[in-house]
């Protein structure tokens, strides 16, 4: 197995940037959901609700602040909210990183940006990532460990590129996978990773 894809989000809910190399602390990839937008009423704001944050692009400037669609995040005016600097271990609706494999996602038969996951994990036969909770995943000197498959939501309902929605792909993931795709992981030791690493499962 190796590191197929890493991914970051630095802008909640908003398309997020495909990386080379990721450096990992115990609160996920160095970056990743750092901003979030929020309404009136303080609440974050994400796609489940508003899915034209889909179509946002947020990447990571060399000052380690988030460009949305190429420029300064504290510059950009959202339709929907305000862009909020945040990055507490809460940021995150259940834990630090999402991995996704090769396998499931040909499984699900879908474009696999709809699980936005940190990284793809490939060389993995059909649906083996369902009996890896409670492992955990060595990469070099990074250690992850895996709680659970994840319980998936209304986002992934939406087209990652267009944000127009198909309710098909939760019924699939309700009826095919018992409502959950992918694992909510956490850091165990933190490091750097790259795309070809090769992946051990302990």
């Amino acid at each position: 197995m190796h590191i197929q894809e890493l991914w970051r989000y630095p802008v909640k809910s908003m398309a997020g940037e495909r990386l080379e190399v990721a450096e990992i602390r115990k609160d996920g990839i160095v970056g990743d959901r750092v901003v979030q937008v929020v309404n009136d009423a303080g609440r974050v704001v994400t796609s489940r609700t508003k899915p034209v944050l889909l179509g946002w692009r947020a990447t990571l400037g060399a000052d380690g602040e988030p460009l949305v669609n190429d420029r300064p995040w504290r510059e950009v005016e959202v339709p929907v909210g305000k862009l909020v600097r945040y990055d507490g271990v809460d940021r995150f609706d259940v834990l630090p990183l999402l991995v996704a494999t090769d396998g499931a996602i040909a499984a699900f038969g879908y474009d696999g940006r709809r699980l936005r996951p940190n990284i793809v994990i490939g060389g993995v036969e059909g649906l083996a990532e369902r009996s890896w909770e409670g492992r955990q995943l060595h990469v070099g000197p990074v250690m992850i460990g895996i709680q659970d498959l994840r319980g998936r939501c209304i986002m992934t309902t939406f087209d990652p590129d267009t944000q127009k929605q198909d309710v098909e792909v939760l019924l699939k993931i309700r009826h095919e996978f018992a409502g959950t795709l992918a694992l909510n992981c956490y850091v165990i030791k933190p490091g750097k990773l790259a795309v070809g690493d090769p992946v051990t499962l302990i």
